[in-house]
This record gives structure tokens, sequence and C-alpha cells, in this order.
């Protein structure tokens, strides 16, 4: 008497490593039926119907629940198609392998399976330039709240790259249903983070926890950081853009400028007069264009701040610092962007300031603040 009374079962090595032991013999068993079987072709795939009592009869070592649990697995790997009511509440599975091949295209001898090379396992076949998914898959992405149109959005991607890849997968339907997950969610977190975003407005001012990170941590002098507020509103504002992290985008601007005003202030320390021909450091001007102030306007306040300062008769440890603060804040006083501010010609000015325009002196205004402290 024979120690094997009936037909073994035969399987991929290759496949059971990569799929799952049970799911590899479950579907080498149902490959075979499909290529003998009478099947029906409907929507480009091979369908077949087989009595349950048949599986129970070549597999007997799995029960119901056995059953619905693989077929589940190789479902939800997208590697075949279940059709009809749930498998396990009718007598039959009604199955097609999914891509419109078979995907079992080794022969199930052993010996056929040793002989393929490693980069070729069994079963394994590149991507068809007219890959489509199909609506199993389909209702697979919608139980993630996937729209079909998004998914159909990404197959010409999907199936460009793996074409020019010319790798070999056993299933495309489960890599497409990672890939479209993936991008999936990298878009409601774009749009999550959209919905936060917010145009940049005239009455904008920095957080407290900005200004905290930038006078105490950073060491930078507070008048320093509030001059340099109306020059970023404007020119966020004449951008038109929508940012979520205004206050971080004011923190770098700020500390940008900083670093190079104090590089300007290390070379202008020791008290003069102004002289007829004075000169800003090139220092200046480049911290005003981080400020995105105008060169030209620069240029044209230089005679009217030189005349003051040389009819004045004082002396200053740093010309550059006085003349940058002039420049910013009459920038700020042109541009009309704060709204903080005390009325002055109809429009507005710094909270602390005294008295309106006309009522305040050259003077009051160019010594209105230094940026030396």
């Amino acid at each position: 008497m024979s120690l094997i009374p009936e037909q073994p079962l035969l399987f991929s090595p290759t496949l059971a490593a990569t799929i799952g032991l049970e799911e590899a013999i479950l579907l080498q068993v149902l490959d075979g039926w499909l290529r003998e079987g009478e099947t029906e072709e409907r929507n480009g795939f091979r369908w077949l119907d087989v009595a349950q009592s048949r599986l129970e009869q070549r597999l007997p070592f799995w029960g119901d629940n056995d059953f619905r649990r693989i077929c589940s697995s190789l479902r939800d790997k997208g590697i075949i198609l279940i059709g009809g009511v749930p498998f396990g509440s009718s007598a039959s599975l009604r199955y097609a392998l999914n891509e419109q091949v078979n995907i079992l295209a080794a022969s199930s001898s052993p010996v056929a399976a040793t002989a393929r090379p490693a980069e070729q396992p069994p079963g394994a076949r590149t991507i068809s330039p007219i890959w489509q998914p199909d609506e199993e898959l389909l209702r697979q992405l919608a139980q993630y709240n996937i729209p079909r149109q998004f998914a159909f959005d990404q197959v010409p991607e999907f199936v460009t790259y793996w074409n020019e890849r010319g790798e070999s997968r056993y299933s495309w339907g489960s890599r497409f249903i990672r890939h479209v997950l993936r991008l999936w969610r990298e878009q409601e977190s774009q749009d999550a983070r959209r919905a936060r975003e917010l145009p940049m407005t005239s009455d904008w001012r920095p957080g407290a926890d900005a200004i905290d990170i930038l006078t105490r941590q950073s060491a930078i002098s507070r008048n320093f950081v509030e001059d340099a507020i109306p020059e970023f509103v404007l020119y966020w504002r004449e951008r038109g853009e929508l940012c979520s992290t205004w206050d971080s985008r004011f923190v770098l601007h700020v500390k940008r400028q900083w670093a190079r005003f104090t590089t300007a202030l290390k070379t202008d320390s020791e008290p003069r007069p102004m002289v007829a021909n004075w000169q800003p450091d090139p220092t200046v001007y480049e911290v005003l264009e981080l400020a995105n102030i105008d060169r030209q306007f620069a240029h044209e306040l230089l005679p009217e701040f030189v005349l003051f300062w040389r009819d004045s008769g004082r002396v200053q440890s740093s010309w550059n610092t006085r003349f940058l603060q002039h420049v910013k804040r009459e920038w700020a006083r042109r541009q009309n962007t704060l709204t903080t501010l005390e009325p002055i010609h109809g429009r507005p000015t710094r909270p602390h300031a005294t008295g309106k325009t006309r009522e305040r002196t050259l003077e009051q205004d160019l010594l209105d603040r230094s940026w030396a402290d």
C-alpha cells in the first residue's frame, strides 16, 4: 500500500514566500481548475464557478472559516476576483484571476519552479501598457473614501513608472492600491494644511511667541523688531500669498536683517559729526533690500538727512543706524500699512508717537527711535 494514497498538492516555494503558504496552495488549486474547467468570459476576465464541496474534497484540512479567510486574503492582495454573493453564503465559489491574465504561467512541477531565474519568480509579470484597475479594486479603494476619478487619475503615472522599470509582480492591483492610498493621504494632508493658510492683512502682528524668540532668545532689539513689521506686511500683501506660518517667516526675516545690521555696526562705533559728502555703508542698502525697501527711495532721503544733521552740529556714534532708522520709518509711513497708528494727514502713525506730523519737527521724526538700544 502506498504511503501517498492520493495526488499530492504542488505549489511554488517562491510564490509561497511572497504571498503566504496557504494562499499559494489555494491559488495553485484555483489556477489549475481555471485552466481545465469551462470558464465564462466577462469584462476581459475568465470566471469559473466551483462547488464548495469540491473545495472541501480537494483541501480537506481546511474548514469554511479557513476558506473564507484565505480567499479574502487573495482578494485583498489583488490576486483574485470574487463574484456573486460572499463565499460561505452560497454552495459555490465564483472567482477569476486578476489582471486579465493567468498569473501562474509556470508549470506546477517543482522542477519547473526551480528552473526559473531568481529575478523572474513564477507567476510574476510586467505591467501591461493598457493596464486599468477593475471594479473590485475600485470598490476596495472606495472603502477608504477615495473617489473613482482620483484613482483613475493616478493610472497613467503608475503604468508609465512601472513600465519603464520593467519589474515583474504577482499582483499589480495590490501595488496600485498602496500607490493610490499613499497619494490620497498626501492630498488629505495638503488639503488640511491649505485650510489653515491665511492671507497677509494690513493689521497683522507677530504673536507673543515670535516676539519672545526674537527679543529674549535671540537678543534682538525690540525697536528693531517693531520697525520690521511694516515692510514685512507690505511685501507679503503685495504678493498675495497664503500661509499658515506667518510668525515663522517673520522670525527668519528679522534674524536675517539683524545679522546684516549688526555687521554694519561693528565698523561704525566712533562718535563723529556729519560731513557734507557722507554716504551710508553699502551694508545699509543690503539691510534695506532684505526689508524689500527700494534703494532709490533711500537715495532720495539722503540729502535731507545729511543737511539736517550737518546743521544740528551733533555727533553720533552710528550715522548708519540713524539713516537706516529714518529710511525704514519713512517707508512705513508712506506705504500706509499700519492700522494701529494715530492719524497723520489722514493716515496712521505709531501708537507711541505724540502729535501729528504738522506738529512734529524733522528732528523729532529723526530722533523718534534708536536701533542701537
